[in-house]
């Protein structure tokens, strides 16, 4: 695991994963980046007694394959001599056939157990360090920031931590064992050929290097083909996913025409590549036999011309037919060889890319538990910018205010005026580009994480639900909640009675992404959840849009329980929802142009009483409003 690096540490500039296309990228990898190599083989050498055992396994296994040919010669001219000897001499020469029979079957066996011992040992490492891969991956994906993941696309992490893991897994097994096999195999048939016949030695081990070279261009040119491949039935299944998630808009607007050709020019881009790669596969198979059979073919030829002419036995000939039978797998092996070095570059440099990278938001060495006093949050001349040192793309500028315990501070604005990046300073899910925000004086990057995020409360518009019981998503930040507290949390978010009223209770289970509820039913369960919590500042980021005027009227009421005990803030596009708040700040371009009470803001008559002018027009439904207030 020493090879795997996950230490907290000082933030690169963080941007998306490299982009480039797994086929493109392959190409490059082909270029083999021998750092991450070395990376990978000393992950497998932590795993010592097995890499030993494989990789002895493997040499024993060459080994006793290696002298099968030598007894194979011995047989065929002790069976010659049985037929041209008298029958006094001819028991012993029966005799040393089975004993040169048995000694096949007996390395025949001997090498069998060999092997299955270094296939075994072999995929266990390689299992062994995608387990350490795996959790290393994910785990560092977990502690990433939100600007990380602002960038990414989740179906490339999945791709990462699934199919590039599998290459650098199998690198143990297809790189480093094969090529210990390799040089034994090849090094030591010809070594023991030398002793024999230098000529014929010549003329067996020429097909090698052609049928290497091959195979190792067809190799590659087949792994990017099939990469390749993949990317166009990625297309396939993007399109079939989106035409079988939204058939009732295409049935609608009877576009069932223009998808299918849009799925048939897919369909025919993943064909012609198909076709490719077995035209490809099977011309560089019959190039490689081609070139084995002729190298073949000379060893016969000037073999039997040196057996005619009594340089060398019958048996002797036999003997190099089949150290060049044993030799043609491993040499055609020779570019998975390659591939496997190219495949474990390329896959590891996209896996580790994700492995190694320092998150943004990280905790500070040393950082302490947030200590409550006051329960004071306080914003002191913030700015804010996605793009670091951008000031013309500033999100934020120079916001301050501050809201304690028993208080409330609405948020309004018009879309893109920095509402929820507020909401999503406070967590520290970003991090101010510029000033300071405190919790009772204590900077919040200089607390843990755990904790400032236990204090704090976010419940978002877009509510995530988990494929889970009712139960388990309301439970989810404080799993050993009892169910006393997780009925009064979902009492205060109006959403009980519902829940009471079905056949399995809290038990339910929520169907993908939470289906199977309303749009309102499933923010009023994601309010249950933040407030499950208790915590000291809770944050309502439009989370009740979905909701109905008189249901969040139930839960404001409900949540005067505790209100003494927290800060709330809510950001609402509806009035309704915040002239209740103690101060209200209207946000414009990432600036607060007005702030105060709801009654103190009317008397100004600036943009807060046009908002609440234009909202006031009866016949005005919510999303009227939300639509509108670019022009309040």
């Amino acid at each position: 695991m020493s090879a795997i690096n996950t230490s907290e540490g000082p933030p690169s500039t963080e941007i998306g994963l490299d982009d480039t296309s797994r086929a493109d990228q392959f190409v490059e990898g082909n270029k083999l980046e021998f750092g991450l190599l070395l990376r990978i083989t000393k992950m497998g050498f932590a795993h010592s007694v097995r890499m030993f055992i494989a990789l002895s396994a493997t040499i024993a296994a060459c080994v006793f394959q290696l002298f099968i040919p030598r007894y194979v010669g011995d047989a065929v001219d002790y069976a010659q001599g049985l037929l041209s000897v008298s029958s006094a001499t001819g028991t012993d020469a029966e005799t040393a056939l089975w004993s040169a029979a048995y000694m096949i079957i007996l390395f025949s066996i001997l090498r069998g157990l060999f092997t299955m011992l270094q296939n075994y040992h072999g995929e266990a490492i390689g299992h062994c360090i995608g387990y350490e891969l795996r959790l290393a991956f994910y785990k560092n994906i977990q502690r990433l920031s939100f600007g990380f993941h602002d960038k990414v696309h989740s179906g490339d992490l999945i791709t990462r931590g699934m199919l590039d893991l599998e290459g650098v897994r199998m690198f143990i097994s297809t790189g480093i064992v094969r090529l210990v096999m390799l040089i034994v195999l090849i090094g030591g048939a010809t070594a023991l050929m030398l002793k024999t016949d230098s000529l014929l030695t010549l003329l067996a081990l020429s097909f090698v290097p052609f049928v290497g070279w091959q195979s190792s261009v067809a190799r590659l040119k087949l792994r990017w083909m099939w990469l390749l491949m993949q990317e166009k039935l990625g297309i396939l299944t993007r399109l079939m996913e989106e035409n079988l998630t939204g058939i009732r808009v295409v049935r609608a607007f009877s576009g069932q025409k223009h998808e299918l050709n849009l799925f048939e020019r897919a369909s025919n881009s993943t064909l012609s590549v198909a076709l490719k790669r077995v035209s490809v596969r099977v011309a560089s198979t019959t190039v490689m036999s081609f070139s084995f059979f002729i190298a073949m073919g000379l060893v016969l030829w000037v073999g039997g011309l040196k057996v005619i002419e009594g340089e060398i036995t019958v048996g002797r000939l036999a003997e190099f037919l089949a150290f060049m039978t044993i030799l043609q797998m491993p040499v055609r092996q020779i570019g998975m060889l390659v591939n496997s070095f190219a495949r474990a570059s390329t896959c590891g440099a996209r896996l580790f890319e994700g492995i190694d990278r320092k998150p943004n938001i990280y905790e500070k060495q040393g950082a302490t538990p947030l200590k409550i006093t006051d329960g004071i949050l306080r914003f002191e001349n913030v700015d804010f910018s996605f793009i670091p040192g951008s000031e013309a793309n500033k999100v934020l500028s120079g916001v301050s205010f501050s809201i304690r315990s028993g208080k409330t501070l609405g948020i309004v604005g018009p879309p893109g005026s920095g509402k929820s990046t507020i909401a999503n300073l406070i967590p520290r899910f970003y991090d101010a580009s510029a000033g300071r925000i405190t919790i009772d004086n204590q900077d919040v990057r200089d607390i843990s994480l755990e904790s400032l995020r236990q204090f704090v409360s976010v419940v978002q518009q877009d509510s995530f639900l988990f494929t889970a019981s009712i139960e388990n998503n309301i439970a989810y930040g404080d799993p050993w909640s009892d169910g006393d507290r997780i009925t009064v949390a979902n009492t205060s978010a109006q959403l009980h009675d519902y829940v009471a009223r079905l056949p399995l209770g809290y038990e339910t289970l929520i169907g993908e992404r939470g289906v199977s509820l309303s749009g309102g039913q499933r923010q009023r369960l994601s309010i249950a959840r933040g407030l499950i919590l208790k915590p000291g500042i809770i944050i309502f980021d439009d989370s009740t849009a979905a909701i109905d005027s008189g249901t969040e009227q139930k839960i404001r009421l409900a949540l005067r329980t505790d209100h003494e005990k927290r800060a709330t803030i809510i950001i609402s596009h509806r009035l309704g929802s915040l002239m209740h708040a103690d101060e209200i700040l209207f946000l414009e371009k990432g600036n607060i142009v007005e702030r105060g009470k709801h009654e103190d803001l009317l008397k100004k008559k600036g943009r807060y009483y046009d908002l609440f002018r234009l909202q006031s027009q009866p016949g005005l439904d919510h999303g009227v409003e939300a639509i509108n207030l670019d022009q309040a």
